[in-house]
């Protein structure tokens, strides 16, 4: 069976990392509260009616991390394929100091100035673990190389590291774009959480496919689903905790180094994570146009219209999860040039999708 595999039984990686999470959530909500770390409600974006605890992305990163140390520690086959202790070291150190950066901001409400810094240092802390984008696969030629041009820094033992100018940049570019896409996407209860959900299946089977077979990529995945899973039970609305800072950018940093070492499957991720993605662009375009900074928060957001013009929030995301879920699934299926088509067929879709919730919106306000 697909989810009993040689190395790892993924069904108990699954539940473990949902039932710890689900325990963490409880405990880290009852800490939001104590020490008073509130979401507070707001007339201009916050369509909540009451203060709701935030930290959310810790009990993520803790019911992650707890699992996913077990397998490392006690399970001898974990580094026998992609994966080595300092991919490990790298994602982990990396996701602490987002969670870190997160708790500081939820509790002190940094300026977007501020909240720039942990997500900076994360990805760095990554590319420097060795996880990166070696190549892009040209659906119209030949494959695009992108560790030609390299500047070793320095030797630890007897393993040279070495600065790759385009592909750590490249990879660097990729992962701040997936933290902030999901940033900006955590406006309603459970949108954010569920998409996790989705993306960490689809890239789950994607890696157990025969052009990739990385069950240490698999395990990774499906233990990213559990965990946000647990979560979701307590985030879906009426929403009992928020992800805050630290998790709406820490699940975006997970999708992004999981498309990166489930074989490069950037395109999948684009796909499932299409229409945020081109959200979040729409929006920093206008906001820019219109001489505002591209960080500043506001309603004109895709989820935010949907809700405006009569959506219900558990409406709203659905349809949002929908979206994520029909392309994820054809993903699955599809490769090369189809891939583009099918993107193209998403950015069509949320042009018509913009276009119309504006109409409509327009037609409610007069």
């Amino acid at each position: 069976m697909l989810f009993l595999s040689e190395k790892f039984n993924f069904i108990a990686a699954l539940i473990a990392s949902f039932a710890i999470t689900l325990l963490f959530t409880y405990l880290v909500k009852k800490l939001a509260v104590h020490y008073k770390i509130f979401d507070k409600p707001s007339k201009k974006r916050k369509i909540h009616k009451k203060n709701i605890p935030l930290l959310g992305g810790l009990a993520i990163f803790l019911g992650f991390f707890a699992v996913l140390a077990y397998y490392a520690v006690f399970n001898q086959q974990f580094f026998a394929g992609y994966m080595l202790p300092k991919h490990i070291i790298g994602i982990a150190l990396g996701g602490l100091i987002l969670i870190i950066g997160g708790i500081i901001d939820d509790k002190f409400n940094l300026q977007p100035k501020y909240q720039f810094i942990f997500p900076l240092i994360a990805c760095i802390v990554v590319v420097c673990s060795g996880i990166g984008i070696t190549y892009i696969n040209n659906p119209f030629g030949e494959t695009v190389h992108l560790d030609q041009f390299q500047i070793k820094l320095f030797s630890s033992n007897n393993l040279p590291y070495y600065f790759i100018i385009f592909a750590d940049l490249f990879t660097l570019i990729w992962l701040m774009g997936m933290i902030y896409t999901t940033k900006f996407l955590d406006g309603l209860d459970g949108l954010v959480s569920g998409i996790c959900v989705i993306a960490s299946f689809i890239l789950f089977f994607l890696s157990l496919n025969k052009e990739v077979f990385q069950p240490e990529t698999a395990l990774l995945c499906i233990i990213l689903a559990g965990a946000s899973l647990g979560f979701l039970i307590f985030n879906f609305h009426p929403a009992k905790i928020f992800l805050g800072e630290g998790g709406s950018t820490f699940i975006g940093f997970m999708l992004g180094i999981l498309a990166i070492i489930s074989g490069g499957k950037i395109a999948t991720a684009l796909l499932v994570m299409g229409i945020p993605i081109l959200d979040v662009i729409w929006v920093i375009i206008r906001r820019v146009w219109k001489g505002k900074s591209p960080f500043k928060a506001d309603r004109q957001h895709l989820h935010f219209r949907l809700f405006d013009v009569g959506f219900s929030q558990r409406s709203a995301v659905i349809f949002l999860w929908a979206i994520s879920a029909i392309f994820g699934l054809i993903a699955l299926f599809i490769q090369g040039k189809s891939k583009i088509i099918a993107f193209s067929t998403l950015v069509l879709i949320m042009i018509i999708l913009a276009v119309s919730l504006v109409i409509f919106y327009k037609k409610k306000r007069t």
